[in-house]
């Protein structure tokens, strides 16, 4: 039986550990052996007692238990948010996460990872609304803002909220095969493995950077996606030199000019694809992709499919409901 610790802190998003935790819950009822339970599960916090959600609804915690876990999974709360961590708190993470087999975070438990060094020089995430700012805090993480779980190493992280059902899926199934995570999907209600790749909402195009040289680019590029965007153009629009610009960009989005303006016209592009209404030609060219090829290369990075998976995988989905 594999002992799973959930860390949680006050202010904290139910569904941010509820979620994962009833996805363990559900694989220990279904698995062939329900007698013998797969995981056995723990919920502490710094210092144990009851804890107040962000709805206000009471959980009842243990104390930091020292003695070791399968998997650590670190939720999201007010502390994390604000990088207000104990020593303790960042100690007893360290301590654990050597212990561990894995380690992983939901929403802004990535914070606390980071401020343990847990993800120096791995790729993480965490809710799309807090990226830039986990990059500017722990300049040493590879935040990719995107994705919906990264697993680099021992080391898993996932955005927020029900993303943290995603990762417990994946856990699951790295432990106990695709069939059994499968299962538990389907008791919940929930995708397997969501369709159309593993991607959160568009954290780009919701991004306010705080300059407004910055901001003022990206308004611009949004209502210019068919034009072309090089760097030297935008950085004209921003006032700056090229430099200056492809710093400041960076470090106010977490990305360079090239990559967002690839995730930009991906994510225009996406609903487009979905809808099937207009050919993957006519799609590209709109949103200054040029040519399909581009478009294709472009969906698997930023989504992990190209765009025919995409329409087939909607397709499918509406043909469930018809």
């Amino acid at each position: 039986m594999r002992k799973i610790g959930f860390l949680v802190f006050l202010d904290c998003s139910l569904l941010d550990f509820t979620g994962p935790l009833t996805a363990f819950d559900v694989a220990n009822r279904l698995h062939d052996d329900p007698g013998n339970k797969l995981y056995q599960l723990h919920v502490m916090s710094e210092l144990g007692g009851i804890l107040e959600s962000a709805s206000g609804t009471a959980v009842v915690t243990h104390p930091l238990d020292r003695s070791p876990f399968d998997t650590l999974i670190v939720a999201g709360g007010a502390g994390p948010r604000e990088g207000v961590l104990s020593a303790n708190l960042i100690d007893y993470t360290r301590h654990a996460a050597a212990q561990a087999r894995r380690v992983a975070s939901v929403c802004s438990g990535a914070f606390v990872l980071a401020a343990a060094d847990l993800l120096d020089g791995k790729r993480a995430t965490t809710h799309w609304r807090m990226a830039t700012r986990l990059q500017r805090m722990y300049p040493k993480v590879d935040v990719d803002s995107d994705k919906i779980f990264i697993n680099d190493g021992k080391v898993w992280t996932s955005a927020g909220i029900s993303a943290g059902i995603d990762l417990a899926l994946a856990l699951i199934e790295a432990d106990h095969g695709a069939d059994l995570a499968r299962a538990v999907a389907r008791e919940l209600v929930v995708y397997h493995r969501r369709p159309g790749g593993q991607t959160q909402f568009s954290s780009l195009l919701e991004m306010d950077p705080p300059s407004n040289r910055i901001r003022q680019t990206l308004s611009y590029a949004r209502e210019h996606l068919h034009e072309a965007l090089s760097a030297e153009r935008l950085a004209e629009i921003a006032c700056l030199s090229r430099r200056q610009f492809d710093r400041a960009f960076s470090a106010e989005t977490g990305q360079t000019p090239a990559k967002a303006i690839e995730k930009l016209r991906a994510e225009a592009a996406r609903p487009r694809v979905e809808a099937g209404e207009e050919s993957l030609e006519a799609i590209a060219r709109a949103v200054g992709f040029d040519d399909p090829e581009r478009m294709r290369r472009a969906f698997l990075r930023v989504f992990g499919y190209p765009p025919q998976a995409i329409r087939r995988a909607q397709r499918q989905q509406e043909a469930l409901y018809r």
